[in-house]
């Protein structure tokens, strides 16, 4: 149960909830509380409790009631001493505080609103270490001399003095170190932040544990974390600063281990390096993209994913303002059964809540017009504190107190019913929440009242007790299943991107924002406010807890479209799409036909890559003079043909393992070839412009393509269809009779298309249906190109160099592509955004790769085999002297020949 699960209840009933907000609780005293009566004296054993705006006295019999005095409201706080006994030791000194409220917490030990009473009274509090009376009321005096100041601003600054001040006496005790050989990093003082309040004391990093030792001894004298046991670290925005951070011991849990807030960015962010060098993965940083091909390609769940992005996005279950927020995805909870074929079942996840119903909607864009900036159309968030706790007051009654002054909402306008709830976020005219993650959890205790809280009795008679489920769900568990049933559910997956842009995405924001009719408060939003320019202190503080308590927009993590999710049936969506566009284009369902055939294939692929580890080389042979440049295969596999920069095409017999042939076609170096299917013409590319086309039946040329007016740089080939790539700045598209070929007549080749670039294409390549092309420029421009209609789908210019291959992915959704900046990066095809961004320590110059992995030849020789879902390197193996330049894999994944600035061509198999 989120931040309820970090902070199991305990025996002891004080809570730093009991304070107020932005309170802190400073010391606590062994203390009797004093009553008396005409016939006897009573005292009251408990703990004496020192905060910065209240004194608590919290007793330890549980019957009684803790004591909450606020500072403000006290008349005289002094030292008293009873007068010397009969055997003339003096009297037990005490402390006696005439106040005009006083506040009873917990009576007979029930969570409830708290009483209030309000008339002047006198308490009497004896310290067990009497000695310590004088001190403490000092302190007392000068926090209350704080606390009646007239200015906001005052009062803190001084509070702040005071802190400081206790901080800078105090400093971690070593004693507490695990072990004496431990070696202390840095230490600095922090506050610890749990939802709604926060503790100070001081962190402590050693080369073994992070250690944190409140300041005050609570809840437990020091909290240590194991190092080696942290799983993730994020950097956080807490108060609108980069103070926060965030640390894990797992990695599926949104709820963290421990959350920190520092005094400064400096001291946060060696902290945060330090640690980072312990994770295993330390050198990866995970960003949205990485995350985002995972989710993509099935690996994470929905519910994963947004999970993930909510902690990019800095929420987080420790910050109330800042709570992850996940969305409603159903819209029925009137039916008996739960159709998840019916589109009709699902939320519209294209709109945000408060622009579902169209006549509200339509009120609020009136008034939206109509208003002076700063405008808005929304007047409350999506997610707040108080929507938060509204969820959760079952399982977090005292969060809720804390947040409204120790009293729980009226009746009526408590979480009573889940169908209810989502009425009024269609038609009230100031509800726009989304939900929370224990939406999709497995703890179903917060839609029940298993404390028995009495949360008051509504206007129709009935008292709140559970929540109210739609008619299709048996029980609370049974809810929460079919509900993130409905959040994987294919539906959902299908647009869950559409929410993603709303929230975290390109139309967070602008103009964008506006036409979607996305538009919140601009204090909502991160930068909508500097709040440190801000002079006056009392101005700035005021604004920065309407800001906390209105609730934030989430960081902005795309600003393009954030991509569809590669799902089963994915043509199977609401909208339809034209046939030439390339969301047609990329459906798995367009594929062939024989589907049990292609299955058996696919799997034998995924087994290849699963097992690609164990490649090893069979052979190698030094048959150019010069770097190789090119290779291609015959259909049986029985030859093999290469390219170099020595100019020549060579002819390989894999049977009889030796070189057959050797053709030049010019004194200029031939930068790849290709074999046509019927495996008689082999076609090759050169720096002379020039395109040459080889018949194998009769060893010689057969035809010259002068197409180009610079070096032809790559070569593509489709049903007839010549693609070629010149540094000229162009790929031409050429129509080619393939039957001339196998005849021996000189072909007509007929120019059908000229796609312009920028700058000079060094690379080019189909995805396997031939309707979509990809060129790699010199000036590190990636372009993609719809081949029917000849026009560019995108263009995105993610590399600082020249672009040495691009390639698209099995099922045509991606697109990789390697450059001179030793960078790899995966693009979206459908929305240009470049989903995973990987800086190798060396350049990469070919690959192969199957969506999910890649291996790739890079300029040390060796070849690599990258996981893209976790941007890590897993097997570096040993192949050529030189760069690697060329690479070739067979259909079902199990051989591969590589060519590289050696001379070598090597033959790799896996081993089974």
């Amino acid at each position: 149960m989120a931040f309820f699960l970090a902070q199991e209840r305990t025996k002891e009933r004080f809570s730093l909830l009991l304070l107020d907000l932005e309170e802190y609780y400073f010391e606590q005293h062994t203390a009797y509380h004093v009553t008396s009566t005409l016939k006897k004296q009573r005292k009251i054993r408990g703990s004496f409790k020192i905060c910065s705006k209240s004194i608590i006295f919290d007793p330890e019999e549980l019957a009684e009631p803790i004591i909450k005095i606020p500072l403000r409201d006290c008349k005289k706080i002094e030292f008293v001493e009873e007068e010397k006994n009969s055997f003339n030791k003096p009297g037990q000194s005490a402390i006696s505080i005439l106040c005009k409220q006083v506040i009873y917490i917990k009576e007979s030990n029930v969570i409830a609103p708290y009483r209030n009473e309000r008339e002047e009274k006198t308490l009497t509090f004896q310290l067990e270490f009497c000695s310590k009376t004088e001190d403490v009321v000092q302190t007392l005096l000068q926090l209350h001399r704080a606390s009646c100041l007239e200015k906001l601003g005052d009062q803190t600054a001084m509070i702040a003095a005071n802190l400081q001040s206790r901080m800078a006496r105090s400093s971690f005790d070593k004693n507490c170190f695990q072990s004496v050989a431990e070696n202390p990093h840095m230490e600095c003082a922090v506050e610890m932040v749990m939802p709604l309040v926060c503790n100070p004391g001081h962190v402590c990093v050693t080369d073994k544990n992070l250690y944190f030792q409140p300041l005050n001894g609570y809840p437990e004298n020091v909290i240590q974390i194991k190092l080696h046991n942290v799983r993730r670290i994020y950097k956080r925005r807490l108060g609108l600063r980069p103070l926060g951070l965030e640390v894990f011991c797992s990695e599926n849990d949104f709820c963290s281990d421990i959350y920190l807030k520092f005094y400064s960015t400096t001291d946060r962010d060696e902290v945060y390096y330090y640690i980072a060098t312990f994770l295993e993965n330390h050198a990866i940083e995970h960003t949205a993209e990485s995350y985002m091909l995972q989710w993509q390609r099935g690996h994470l769940s929905n519910y994963q994913y947004l999970l993930h992005l909510n902690n990019l996005a800095d929420r987080s279950c420790n910050d109330l303002s800042q709570y992850p927020v996940f969305p409603w995805v159903i819209a029925d909870y009137t039916s008996p059964r739960l159709d998840m074929t019916n589109a009709a079942t699902f939320r519209d996840l294209s709109k945000p809540v408060g622009a579902l119903n169209k006549e509200r909607l339509d009120r609020l864009l009136a008034r939206y017009r109509g208003m002076p900036e700063p405008s808005f159309m929304y007047g409350s968030h999506y997610s707040s504190p108080g929507y938060v706790l509204f969820y959760l007051v079952r399982v977090a009654p005292e969060h809720m107190l804390c947040l409204q002054n120790g009293r729980y909402d009226h009746a009526d306008r408590m979480f009573n019913s889940i169908g209810e709830t989502w009425k009024n976020c269609l038609e009230g005219a100031t509800d726009f929440k989304e939900l929370i993650p224990e939406f999709y959890g497995t703890d179903p205790s917060f839609l029940e009242n298993r404390l028995s809280l009495d949360l008051g009795r509504r206007q129709n008679g009935s008292l709140v007790g559970d929540v109210v489920l739609p008619p299709w769900a048996t029980d609370s568990s049974d809810f929460l299943q079919k509900h993130k049933a409905a959040l994987e559910s294919q539906y959902v997956s299908e647009h869950l991107h559409e929410w993603i842009d709303l929230v975290f995405g390109f139309k967070q924001r602008g103009s964008e924002a506006v036409a979607a009719h996305n538009v919140f408060h601009p204090l909502t939003y991160e930068g909508g406010i500097d709040c440190d320019s801000i002079e006056d202190t009392d101005q700035r503080i005021a604004m920065l807890t309407q800001i906390l308590e209105f609730g934030q927009t989430p960081k902005q993590l795309f600003t393009s479209p954030h991509p569809q999710r590669i799902t089963p049936r994915f043509q199977n969506i609401t909208r339809s799409s034209s046939i030439n566009s390339p969301d047609a284009e990329l459906s798995p369902a367009s594929q062939g036909e024989d589907s049990s055939f292609e299955d058996l294939t696919e799997e034998s692929r995924r087994l290849a890559w699963a097992n690609m580890e164990s490649l090893k080389p069979v052979s190698s042979h030094k048959i150019h003079k010069e770097a190789v440049t090119g290779i291609a295969v015959s259909r049986g596999g029985s030859a093999v043909f290469s390219t170099s920069k020595d100019s020549t095409l060579k002819m390989f017999s894999k049977e009889l393992k030796e070189f057959q042939r050797s053709m030049s076609f010019s004194n200029m170096a031939l930068s790849s070839c290709l074999i046509l299917a019927d495996s008689k013409t082999v076609v090759c590319s050169s720096w002379d412009n020039n395109v040459y086309f080889y018949s194998v039946p009769y060893g010689r040329r057969q035809d010259t393509l002068m197409g180009h007016d610079d070096a032809v740089s790559k070569m593509c080939w489709f049903e007839d269809k010549l693609y070629t790539a010149s540094w000229d700045s162009t790929v031409k598209v050429w129509e080619c009779n393939s039957d001339s070929f196998s005849t021996h007549k000189r072909s007509q080749f007929n120019l059908l298309g000229e796609l312009e670039h920028d700058a000079g294409v060094n690379t080019v390549s189909l995805n396997p249906a031939g309707t979509l092309l990809v060129s790699g420029c010199k000036d590190g421009a990636v372009t993609i190109w719809d081949t029917s209609s000849q026009r560019t789908l995108q263009q995105i210019h993610c590399h600082s160099g020249t672009i040495h291959q691009t390639d698209f992915s099995p099922d045509s959704r991606h697109v990789l592509s390697v450059g001179a900046d030793s960078c790899m990066k995966v693009i979206d095809v459908q929305t240009g955004m470049v989903i995973s961004s990987v800086k190798a320590e060396e350049e990469q110059r070919c690959f192969c790769w199957d969506g999910n992995w890649v291996l790739c030849g890079g300029q040390s020789g060796d070849l690599l085999l990258w996981d893209l879902l976790t941007n890590t390197v897993t097997k570096r193996i040993p192949a050529h002297s030189g760069a690697v330049t060329a690479m070739w894999m067979s259909e079902l994944c199990t051989t591969v020949i590589t060519g590289g600035e050696d001379r070598q061509m090597i033959f790799w198999k896996l081993q089974s």
